[in-house]
């Protein structure tokens, strides 16, 4: 979000980029780091919420679920919400990912892997496929649950 050199380059492609809030970021400086890929012409630009940093330990960040409905207030651009990322906490992922869509998120990024307790990533936020689901309901009407690796599954909310 910061590399003003990169945000420029990919103003120039016309793929979809999905900006990430840094950890310290404000809102302002969201807008402002999506304005250079705007510049540059790329208009398919999606941000998203993952979480800042504050004085808490016991999650890994903590998920500004109040920045969906301002950047939505301050922006025409789509706002995710990444509660993995958000919370660093497994048992937390379903409850951040409903109060996200219930604060207007657009979409949904949500780490999965098959055997989460072995997992290569840094954190301990992975779910299961299954348990992906289980956040469906009224929520996510296209959920992505399978695969084996480490990647992140999009879940469209509508």
């Amino acid at each position: 979000m910061q590399n003003f050199n990169l945000l420029r380059e990919l103003g120039k492609v016309r793929k979809p980029v999905l900006l990430k809030r840094g950890i310290a970021a404000t809102f302002e400086e969201l807008l402002c780091s999506a304005e250079y890929l705007l510049a540059g012409g790329n208009y398919e630009i999606i941000l998203c919420e993952r979480g800042i940093r504050t004085f808490e330990t016991y999650t890994r960040n903590t998920m500004d679920i109040s920045a969906i409905p301002i950047i939505h207030k301050l922006s025409h651009l789509p706002m995710t919400a990444d509660p993995s990322h958000g919370t660093g906490r497994r048992d937390k992922v379903a409850p951040m990912a409903l109060a996200s869509v219930a604060a207007g998120a657009d979409a949904m990024l949500i780490e999965v892997h098959h055997q989460p307790d072995i997992s290569t990533l840094r954190w301990c936020a992975v779910a299961l496929p299954g348990a992906v689901c289980q956040v469906d309901g009224p929520v996510a009407h296209d959920c992505a649950c399978g695969g084996t690796r480490d990647r992140v599954n999009f879940l469209p909310v509508s």
